[in-house]
């Protein structure tokens, strides 16, 4: 059983040694369903292998605090270790480290200045259709609600608002096919679809501002398909392009962008995933950014946060480990920062 009255460093490296590569959560759900259960402050709820527990003190704003319990596959990295102020092990850093402080929160803010929802949801390092917070926000999003979330990614203890949106893209160059021996008969869409290269090459990425936070956007190529045979001029050539955009775009706007951008050109969207503005103008969010000191910065990726701007909840990514060190074998986490999350986030809530 995982002792919640235990030092937070203690608890990360009991909660490692709860293997939980993605789709295989249930003992480690089961053990935090098991801590949080008898807790007389907390109404506790399960639904598959994610726990959301919830404070119902009748208090004007709720925060939501989340984290995922699984880990990519094991490398050699279990169980757990400690040298000096680093805690090695799979999941350290991503993201047990900052699964223990909000367990440790849960525990210790029986009556907090906030009503608290606290999730522990699975599946969140494989495909998006496994995801334990995207199933809750199509099956059960009232348990999601609040005015301000927190997810506890690592970011080296600083805050990182909202995020930014990705959307991939093939982009079709149309030719007509030839024996390669009388080129001149045909046209090769390999060749047309420089034409592709060259928008990609003169993009200039925009910085928007959002919430105070810079964002930098991108561009780019990331897959060409295109090609019959040895000997025959190819009709077909298939650039994949991936637009990451900021929190000041809509999904339909990065698309209206994609395809204007590409005028002239076939367009399809294969994938795509909103952006979530931080939305730190809010009291609770001001309050965070008080309470911690941290440095606040934009988020340059896509993470969950995008789950909660679903639902209307601002929301920004703050927790002890450090993304570089995510999914390597020598993953670990810097235990001061454990203890200083924990008591940045108790004088924020306490």
């Amino acid at each position: 059983m995982l002792d919640l009255y235990a030092d937070v460093v203690e608890l990360t490296a009991a909660i490692v040694d709860v293997e939980s590569v993605s789709g295989n959560e249930k003992a480690l759900a089961d053990a935090v369903e098991e801590a949080l259960a008898p807790l007389p402050h907390l109404d506790v709820v399960r639904d598959g292998d994610t726990v959301v527990a919830r404070t119902e003190l009748g208090r004007s704003e709720r925060v939501v605090l989340a984290g995922h319990l699984d880990t990519v596959p094991l490398n050699g990295n279990l169980p757990s270790r400690v040298e000096g102020d680093r805690l090695y092990g799979c999941g350290t850093t991503d993201m047990k480290s900052g699964v223990a402080v909000a367990l440790k929160l849960a525990a210790a803010l029986t009556a907090p200045s906030r009503d608290i929802t606290y999730v522990f949801y699975e599946c969140e390092e494989v495909e998006a259709e496994r995801n334990g917070l995207k199933r809750l926000v199509r099956t059960r999003p009232e348990l999601l609600a609040g005015d301000f979330a927190v997810l506890m990614e690592p970011t080296g203890a600083l805050i990182e608002g909202g995020c930014q949106g990705t959307l991939r893209a093939e982009i079709t160059a149309r030719g007509e096919r030839a024996h390669s021996a009388r080129a001149w008969m045909g046209s090769n869409a390999i060749h047309s679809a420089a034409a592709i290269l060259d928008v990609l090459r003169a993009y200039e990425p925009t910085r928007p501002v959002v919430d105070g936070l810079e964002y930098h956007e991108g561009l780019n190529a990331v897959f060409v398909r295109g090609g019959v045979a040895g000997n025959v001029i190819p009709d077909e050539c298939v650039v994949t392009v991936n637009y990451r955009f900021a929190p000041d775009k809509s999904l339909a706007e990065a698309e209206a962008y994609v395809r204007e951008t590409f005028a002239g050109f076939e367009v399809k969207i294969v994938d795509a995933a909103a952006a979530a503005r931080p939305g730190l103008d809010h009291p609770a969010a001001a309050a965070f950014v008080a309470a911690t000191g941290a440095e606040v910065r934009a988020k340059l990726g896509w993470t969950d946060v995008a789950r909660f701007s679903e639902l209307g909840v601002p929301a920004v990514n703050y927790g002890p480990g450090e993304p570089t060190l995510a999914h390597t074998k020598d993953e670990y986490v810097e235990t001061p920062l454990i203890t200083d999350c924990e008591r940045r986030m108790l004088a924020w809530l306490g």
